[in-house]
């Protein structure tokens, strides 16, 4: 791999205005720092933060670094192009975000009614971002400036990259490049693509002539001819084979007879020595064949996640009519040092003075947490921190983290002792990598962990411990929590790093995700039984007790994830009432753009296995009583359920589980009052990326006796 240093790039000539207090959001306060314009405008649809958890914090504190002027529009009134002139003409280009969730996933639920709040927006007022927010931003930016360039990024483009189900119209939808009318679109971990993209455009290069960069997408208007294409029907081809294709091997001797959509057709495939990674791409099916037929969807699917090892990946490319997309490979994943310097900018760590006085949940949640790692390799089929941040784990170092508490403790208003979490999407995958780069460079497993922990991977937690011990032990830290995400089955492999954890980083409580209990629906989330989970438990409470503290374990579910019948839900009610847990804050699963998941949901088929017209169909429940009754099984203790409950017993041939026994799960009566006193909510910890369709699971807690 090289690639620049990301930090190595000649600052530009704007550097002499040095470092702005905090990114100006208005004209008065360009004129206070002496810019007479911006070289580039971050319009975001979340409140400005200057915080490293914020997105458009990151971006445009990494763009200041390189000596560009940034300003910030947060939050514009859409209706017209007003907000968008306020800091005038950017020099550079526009920087379209959603922010840092999905705006569709921010406003409406799993069951697409409309939230009544906005994490994301002072005082937590909904409806302060359009539905779809990076189309219409990117809109009244061209509509303002038609001639200045539009860069799309952030969660909501890079999920939506190629042509995508889009839950809330239940169709599928082109490109959002396409319907953004950007120049391009940066996807995943955009640093890298950013900066290089910037200095680029610097010195007066036309966009339209910057094909090269790994994590982008633009549209060509033909494919260039010095090129080799492959067509994915040759790699991964839907229907039956005679005899089968073995995926992505190319050889001399490898000729099959494929069943296309109407006719067969001999294709010969090309030898390896002749095929050149670096000038070869693979073409997907085109948008108008994957909004036509499932098959032809699920298979595209499967070929963008199994080319998305930045060390194997190849360009893809998918006809949108007369114009092709054009995918990069995935970007390099930042070096340690690069990561530390990223995490070390001159942010404020607080909201823009604009809203003094307002509270910004989101914000107030994550304002004393730290970021140790980015990316996961879990794979996890309806999540989209894999999709978005890459299976490769980047890593800050030990004193880099230090580095940042201790500007918590030394700088930040508020400050208490507590550092709430020392984490990141996964919170146990510090520095845990595959023991060898050859194989890493080849591989192109979905998971590293599923159907078990890969052999290749270096499941080591001792660094993780050194930076708990590290840190716990600083002058002024009192406590030092872990709140993100743990995957419980890398943990067992260590029981010294989970006696770590449960003895000092638990505060009562602590969240892991089993998903669900049943094979059938683990299978089609790629996530392990429930023995990992036992075995986790098991050293959970021994080490607790050996601590002499009271904690438990706060296990989250999916309701209605694909592949989850109705008796699957019912023998996850019966073990969470033989765990005596009484799930709160229900929601179901959530078809985010683009996730493997998804795929199923859409098409019925499988995309974790090869997609065949005669493959296992999957089912899933839909419609909102199906959904309704997954929902209910997760609350079989809330009396508004038992009549639907109740029925559904009955029609299942269970009417032995209704009644007052301790075997029953809901009883025969109906009391006269609608509602129960509510179980005390432990509020959850919310990552940058969208993951909302789990459920707390809430421990039952009995007194103590002495």
């Amino acid at each position: 791999m090289s690639t620049p240093d990301i930090f190595s790039y000649r600052p530009y000539w704007a550097q002499r205005f040095g470092t702005a207090p905090v990114l100006p959001m208005s004209r008065a306060e360009m004129d206070e720092l002496g810019w007479d314009s911006c070289d580039v405008i971050i319009v975001t649809g979340d409140a400005y933060v200057d915080h490293p958890s914020f997105g458009m914090a990151i971006i445009g504190r990494l763009l200041e670094a390189q000596g560009f002027r940034v300003g910030i529009i947060a939050q514009p009134q859409w209706q017209d192009t007003s907000d968008f002139m306020a800091l005038g003409q950017p020099n550079l280009f526009f920087g379209i975000t959603s922010g840092n969730m999905d705006s569709m996933v921010n406003r409406y639920t799993a069951d697409r009614k409309v939230r009544s709040d906005d994490a994301y927006t002072p005082n937590g007022i909904a409806g302060k971002r359009p539905d779809r927010s990076v189309l219409v931003y990117s809109h009244r930016c061209r509509e303002a400036y038609p001639e200045v360039p539009i860069v799309l990024g952030g969660i909501e483009a890079s999920l939506r990259r190629i042509a995508h189900y889009d839950y809330w119209s239940d169709k599928i939808r082109r490109s959002i490049l396409l319907d953004a009318h950007a120049d391009i679109l940066l996807y995943g971990n955009a640093e890298r693509a950013l900066v290089a993209l910037a200095h680029r455009l610097a010195r007066r290069e036309p966009i339209e002539q910057i094909t090269d960069l790994r994590g982008t997408v633009f549209v060509r208007q033909q494919l260039p001819e010095d090129w080799t294409s492959i067509a994915s029907s040759q790699l991964d081809q839907p229907g039956p084979l005679n005899p089968p294709v073995n995926p992505y091997a190319m050889s001399p001797s490898e000729n099959s007879t494929v069943q296309s959509q109407n006719e067969k057709q001999k294709i010969n495939l090309v030898p390896r020595s002749v095929l050149n990674k670096e000038k070869t791409y693979i073409e997907l099916p085109s948008f108008d064949q994957v909004r036509s037929d499932p098959i032809w969807y699920a298979h595209a699917s499967r070929l963008l996640h199994l080319e998305s090892n930045p060390h194997n990946a190849r360009v893809l490319t998918q006809a949108h009519g007369k114009q092709w997309l054009w995918v990069n490979p995935p970007p390099w994943p930042l070096t340690t040092p690069e990561m530390d310097r990223l995490y070390e900018l001159p942010y404020t760590r607080q909201p823009h003075p604009f809203y003094q006085g307002q509270s910004i949940p989101a914000y107030e949640m994550i304002r004393f947490s730290i970021t140790i790692m980015r990316g996961c390799f879990g794979g996890c089929s309806f999540c989209s921190i894999t999709e978005h941040e890459g299976r490769i784990i980047q890593n800050r170092s030990e004193d880099s983290i230090v580095q940042e508490i201790e500007t918590i403790r030394d700088q930040v208003p508020g400050f208490t002792g507590i550092i709430s979490d020392l984490g990141g999407p996964t919170a146990n995958m510090y520095r845990l990598h595959c023991k060898s780069r050859e194989i890493e460079a080849h591989c192109r497993r979905l998971s590293c962990v599923y159907p078990s922990i890969c052999k290749n991977l270096n499941t080591d937690h001792a660094p993780l411990i050194r930076l708990y011990r590290r840190a716990r032990a600083l002058p002024g830290i009192k406590k030092v929590l872990v709140a993100s995400g743990l995957r419980y089955d890398l943990a067992v492999e260590s029981p010294d790093y989970v006696k770590e954890l449960v003895t000092h980083h638990v505060g009562g409580y602590l969240k892991i995700a089993p998903e669900h209990t049943e094979s059938a629906p683990l299978s089609k989330m790629m996530k392990p039984g429930m023995a990992a989970y036992d075995r986790f438990k098991i050293l959970f409470d021994q080490y607790s007790k050996a601590a002499g503290k009271e904690q438990y374990l706060i296990p989250y579910f999916i309701a209605a994830h694909p592949g989850t019948s109705d008796e699957d839900m019912l023998n996850l009610a019966l073990w969470l009432k033989r765990n005596q847990f009484r799930a709160d804050q229900v929601q179901a699963f959530l078809p985010s753009p683009m996730a493997l998941a998804t795929t199923m949901y859409h098409t019925g088929y499988n995309p974790l296995q090869a997609v065949r017209r005669n493959s296992e169909r999957v089912h899933t429940a839909k419609g909102l009583r199906a959904r309704r009754l997954h929902k209910a099984f997760l609350r079989y203790h809330d009396p508004e359920n038992w009549p639907l409950l109740r029925e559904a017993l009955k029609k299942m041939g269970r009417a032995d589980l209704i009644g007052s026994g301790k075997h029953h799960l809901i009883p025969a009566y109906q009391p006269p009052s609608k509602t129960e006193p509510k179980t005390p909510i432990i509020p959850a910890q919310k990552t940058r990326l969208f993951k909302t369709q789990h459920t707390h699971a809430i421990p039952i807690k009995r007194k103590r006796t002495r």
